[in-house]
């Protein structure tokens, strides 16, 4: 077994031996090793670039998502005049002229 890897090592590097003498060998591993590490698109940035990518998508999807919960809001609220009214109370603490508002502020319980 030992005699077989040795042949086979000897044989290996003999093919090695003969690629490396090849030009276009040369060239191409040259090129692999540039567009992998040193050019402006590199393989970190185009990682860099996918993974920023998958995020827009999922902040894309989830602000859709909470536009079409405005809209039926929006829509919810200009359909009914009470629940309007409603709304603007508890939001914006309107009144009506005649009315007092009285806001409670809940604090910690003395103990």
């Amino acid at each position: 077994m030992l005699i077989l890897t040795g042949v086979f090592i000897k044989s290996f590097m003999i093919r090695i031996k003969r690629l490396s003498r090849n030009f276009y060998f040369i060239c191409s591993i040259l090129f692999l090793v540039w567009m992998l590490f040193f050019d402006s698109n590199d393989l970190f940035l185009q990682f860099q670039r996918s993974t920023k990518l998958n995020q827009l998508n999922a902040k894309k999807a989830f602000y859709q998502d909470k536009i079409q919960e405005v809209e039926a809001d929006r829509l919810e609220l200009l359909s009914d005049q009470e629940l309007l009214e409603k709304y603007a109370r508890e939001k914006y603490l309107m009144r009506k002229p005649s009315e007092d508002l009285y806001i409670v502020v809940e604090g910690p319980e003395n103990k």
